[in-house]
């Protein structure tokens, strides 16, 4: 195969995993590992893809590990699933499992899987002979650790390997596997139930800094890119109407904390990338601030078993333009629990997730935790 067919591939597979930047007018900010940056937690993608602040649940560990301190089982196992581009392409999905341990009433530990399938790529050389079959992927294995600094506040970190391989076993390449490490760093605040006139009420709070991490390059030598280092804060409440029904909104707004194309830090190290990203974009502060997303969500529970939810997420169109509604619905049965989202696409620009169900179990056993 020559080398001109082996770089036609190489640039499909890098297009399809960086499908969020696809506004050629734009200047969208490009990272590395993707996974990194896509949601396949169905309770979250229900209301706009928000979970910085919400209460704690099986994918805590994805949105922010401090939430874990305040996980009501001792143990909870989940389990999610997410098609991607699946009106173009059969077999590319996000996966992944988690599972959380609340040792006290204090501290809590995790561990979770997320593996995101680009599919079977089958080669041919020039005479159609088959050079056999790929499946470039990209794997996350995180490890987290959450701990009460109050009966209402905790903060958690959260080591995570990084695997990306777009690499293609043929002659004349060097794409290889990528391999790094990022820490999360978060925090959590869940206020004590007070009485507000005719109902109850519950205040959130969360941020995460996750994928803190050094630059990695797909080739030996190459230029070397940035992980996807991201900022999220978020806060909610709980209106408790009685003992049946909740109502819980809540908003969030993320950053990455990645120099802008054509920046004055554009070249910096990972560290002063994360400080030069608030004011290097080359528009000014205008355009600083169409760097941050922007997510309002909603979640109505009936006598805790039973959930509504809708959302709206928002990207300035120059900074990839992904605009949707999404809505959800969850249901619980003793220890089991099933979550379903769909998402209904509100830009121009084609959504990888349109049309398509996310999918999320989780399994709450052992004892039950009551938070102050």
């Amino acid at each position: 195969m020559k080398k001109s067919k082996i770089q036609i591939i190489t640039t499909l597979l890098l297009f399809a995993v960086t499908i969020f930047k696809v506004q050629a007018q734009s200047n969208a900010i490009s990272t590395v590992a993707p996974l990194l940056l896509i949601n396949s937690d169905a309770r979250s993608a229900g209301m706009g893809d928000l979970g910085v602040a919400t209460s704690a649940d099986a994918s805590s560990i994805f949105h922010n590990s401090a939430k874990m301190a305040f996980n009501t089982s001792e143990y909870t196992f989940g389990l999610n699933y997410t098609p991607w581009l699946q009106n173009l392409v059969d077999g590319l999905f996000i996966g992944g499992g988690s599972v959380i341990h609340r040792i006290d009433e204090r501290s809590s530990w995790g561990a979770n899987l997320r593996y995101f399938s680009l599919g079977k790529i089958e080669l041919f050389d020039e005479q159609a002979s088959s050079l056999g079959v790929e499946n470039p992927s990209e794997l996350s294995i995180a490890g987290s650790y959450a701990l009460k600094l109050s009966d209402h506040y905790s903060m958690g970190v959260t080591l995570r390997y990084i695997r990306s391989d777009l690499s293609i076993n043929v002659q004349n390449t060097d794409i290889q596997a990528i391999n790094a490490l990022g820490v999360d760093i978060s925090g959590f605040y869940q206020s004590r139930e007070r009485n507000y006139g005719s109902f109850n009420g519950r205040w959130r709070g969360g941020f995460n800094i996750s994928n803190l991490g050094p630059k990695v390059s797909y080739t030996s030598g190459g230029d070397k890119n940035f992980i996807p280092t991201r900022l999220r804060l978020g806060g909610g409440f709980d209106f408790i109407l009685d003992d049946y029904n909740t109502i819980a909104v809540t908003v969030e707004t993320a950053k990455l904390l990645v120099p802008t194309p054509g920046g004055d830090a554009e070249d910096s190290d990972w560290v002063e990338g994360i400080f030069n990203s608030f004011g290097d974009a080359p528009g000014g502060s205008s355009e600083e601030l169409e760097e941050f997303t922007y997510s309002i969500g909603a979640e109505y529970l009936y006598n805790n078993s039973f959930a509504v939810r809708a959302g709206y997420f928002h990207e300035s169109e120059t900074k990839g333009n992904r605009q949707h509604f999404t809505m959800g619905a969850g249901l619980k049965a003793n220890v089991f629990n099933i979550d379903l989202s769909y998402l209904i696409n509100a830009s121009d620009v084609n959504n990888p997730l349109e049309q398509t169900l996310r999918f999320s179990i989780s399994f709450d056993v052992g004892d039950i935790y009551e938070n102050f």
